[in-house]
């Protein structure tokens, strides 16, 4: 039997969220509760003509405010006065120089503090970005390989792996604590403390011995010739991922060798036998060639699609992961829900465009707007 469908307006619906507007991972957190329906109003500094290709603020509303008149820190208050979350990631005391610190509003809002650094500790003032929050934490030395520095890993890692996800953990997780104390809290998202803690896997790696500390030279690091990527004969590259002994199987199958003409798996002394074994049977076929080669195995052997060509991915397209509103590509709403429905993405709106229609939802007319706006109040 078919399921009824409940939520079609977000498993977030109803959850009201105050962003102030700023780079990196606070804005891609705030994107993420509003792809679930959460009402997300950005504060921003000042009204502005939309930027359709700032995929961050898709599906939230925004006021500009000038935050150094007393009026427009007083809307402010008001805002998150009827606000469940608060989403800022300023240096740690800005907030309180504004007046709208923790201290300064109710003890039931959801207080979401995003920074490289955390609140306190002798960097917490110091400037910082992805790359450095990786350096500082020893992630990065992992990804170097024997022969070059590592390479950075766009921003995923630490602005938006330990950055965003934390904090969109962090602050669901308060407003579930919320509803049993009825009580909010300051939740300090620091990218410092989310990207070690991704690190679960090879931290138990290292204290078992299994991960040596020389780069390149294990399992996940490229150090496996099974789990490396390979350049084909057109130049193009796939990636393999056999891990596994049945996957490593199918992969050997695949290009036509015979386990017992070549180390074992296992042996790391045999990897540089095996990875140029590997890459002088590889470069043999094109790119699409080897894709049809492991079609249908488990050899988890993939092409290594460029991001316009992952948008007609047959199993992508299916799934439709990719979607042009406005004719920007970007990834659709994830994760996906057997009831709730995610909001369906639509081009962002501009900086301050939804002034009048918010204020009037707080209790403000349309005259008192209009003279807010001729005050500089709303900018």
């Amino acid at each position: 039997m078919e399921r009824e469908t409940h939520g079609m307006d977000g498993p977030l619906h109803g959850v009201k969220v105050i962003e102030f507007a700023g780079l990196g991972p606070a804005p891609l957190a705030g994107q993420l509760l509003a792809d679930m329906g959460a009402d997300v109003v950005v504060i921003d500094r000042a009204s502005a003509p939309a930027d359709p290709y700032d995929v961050n603020r898709r599906g939230k509303r925004s006021v500009a405010l000038n935050l150094k008149s007393s009026e427009g820190l007083v809307i402010a208050g008001n805002l998150l006065a009827q606000a469940d979350i608060l989403i800022e990631g300023f240096r740690p005391g800005v907030m309180e120089r504004l007046g709208l610190g923790p201290a300064d509003v109710s003890d039931t809002l959801i207080y979401g503090r995003m920074t490289g650094w955390g609140q306190e500790g002798p960097l917490a003032q110091t400037a910082g970005h992805d790359l450095t929050y990786l350096a500082q934490t020893g992630v990065l030395s992992l990804l170097a390989t024997p022969d070059a520095p590592p390479r950075p890993p766009l921003n995923l890692v630490a602005d938006y792996g330990g950055g965003s996800m934390f904090l969109v953990f962090g602050v669901l997780s308060a407003l579930i604590a919320r509803g049993r104390t009825g009580k909010g809290q300051v939740v300090d998202a620091a990218m410092v403390d989310g990207v070690p803690a991704m690190m679960g896997l090879l931290h138990g790696f290292m204290a078992s011995g299994f991960w040596t500390d020389r780069p390149g030279q294990n399992w996940l690091d490229g150090g496996a010739p099974f789990y490396r990527c390979y350049r084909c004969g057109d130049d193009r590259d796939v990636a393999v991922g056999a891990l596994e002994p049945q996957f490593y199987a199918a992969l050997l199958t695949g290009l036509g060798l015979d386990a017992a003409d070549l180390p074992d798996q296992n042996d790391r002394e045999g990897w540089p036998v095996l990875a140029a074994r590997f890459a002088e049977v590889f470069v043999g076929k094109s790119r699409d060639a080897w894709a049809k080669v492991f079609a249908g195995t488990d050899a988890c052997v993939a092409p290594v699609l460029t991001i316009k060509e992952a948008r007609s991915d047959p199993h992508l397209a299916t799934r439709g992961t990719y979607v042009a509103p406005g004719e920007v590509w970007q990834a659709a709403p994830a994760p996906r829900f057997s009831d709730s429905v995610p909001r369906v993405p639509v081009p962002p709106a501009a900086p301050g465009a939804d002034a009048q229609a918010v204020l009037l939802e707080l209790g403000y007319n349309a005259a008192r707007v209009a003279a807010l706006k001729a005050e500089g109040v709303l900018t």
